[in-house]
């Protein structure tokens, strides 16, 4: 049902007045998709249910296949009226209000998974552009699922799904407390468990994976703590002289290529 709107206060829009304000107090378990790809991309997926669009004229014409098959609201307003609801200039012209499924438990997505799965583990990366370009690769490199810890941000915060391009959406997920509950974990799905590390003992390209692997990555700067690293076998990518350290959604990419291609 597509429905026209002229008021930037008109109640029947209040999830998406001040976008980013409400990304940031949360959405009740939630999400916003922004941008074609990510819409199209949440639309298809039936675990993934779409309470409402709010479209730029523009925005509808782009979606105009996509909208008669919706069983959510449509609502489209002028350019100007879309850029006074959601507080800022939003060229792209196309929003969704998206309610996922809940989060899977980590026991058992990880015994679900294959025996050659490979895995992500992520502790403490709270840059939403991180967090979404690991996810990109995780998705483009074939990796299973990946873990976080309580102190990670949400992948499925607009910043990050956009990043992603929609991986987030796909790469199956769920969180852990922490670093210690991360590698029991692991541990007692059957999979071997290696931390990256500018230190780390061996090189990533003299590791031959096998079986059920992991790999974990840590925040910028600090890296991951002392004592998981004091506790899982490390990787390291050597570099230059003068330069120890890679982005850490490069890094990932780096070291999911090298997984899949062994």
């Amino acid at each position: 049902m597509i429905l026209p709107v002229d008021d930037p206060d008109d109640p029947r829009i209040a999830e998406f007045v001040s976008v980013r304000e409400r990304d940031l107090v949360g959405r009740r378990g939630r999400y916003i998709a922004e941008g074609e790809v990510v819409l199209r991309l949440a639309a298809s997926r039936p675990d993934h249910r779409l309470r409402a669009l709010l479209l730029s004229e523009r925005g509808a014409r782009g979606l105009a296949d996509l909208l008669p098959g919706l069983d959510a609201p449509v609502y489209v307003a002028r350019q100007a009226v879309m850029d006074a609801i959601v507080g800022f200039p939003i060229h792209r012209g196309m929003l969704g209000l998206v309610e996922p499924p809940p989060a899977p438990d980590p026991a058992a997505l990880l015994a679900g998974l294959a025996p050659e799965a490979r895995v992500v583990g992520l502790l403490g990366i709270t840059n939403h552009d991180n967090v979404g370009g690991i996810f990109r690769n995780a998705a483009a490199f074939g990796a299973a699922a990946i873990l976080l810890d309580a102190a990670c941000c949400d992948p499925l915060y607009r910043k990050a799904i956009r990043v992603s391009v929609g991986a987030s959406l796909i790469v199956p997920f769920a969180r852990v407390a922490d670093g210690a509950d991360m590698l029991r974990r692991l541990d007692a799905a059957g999979f071997s468990v290696r931390a990256l590390s500018p230190s780390g003992a061996m090189r990533l390209s003299d590791y031959r994976p096998a079986g059920r692997t992991a790999v974990l990555f840590g925040t910028e700067g600090p890296g991951l703590p002392a004592d998981l690293l004091a506790a899982t076998p490390t990787l390291s990518i050597p570099m230059a002289p003068g330069f120890d350290s890679l982005n850490v959604a490069t890094t990932s990419g780096i070291v999911l290529h090298h997984l899949a291609a062994r």
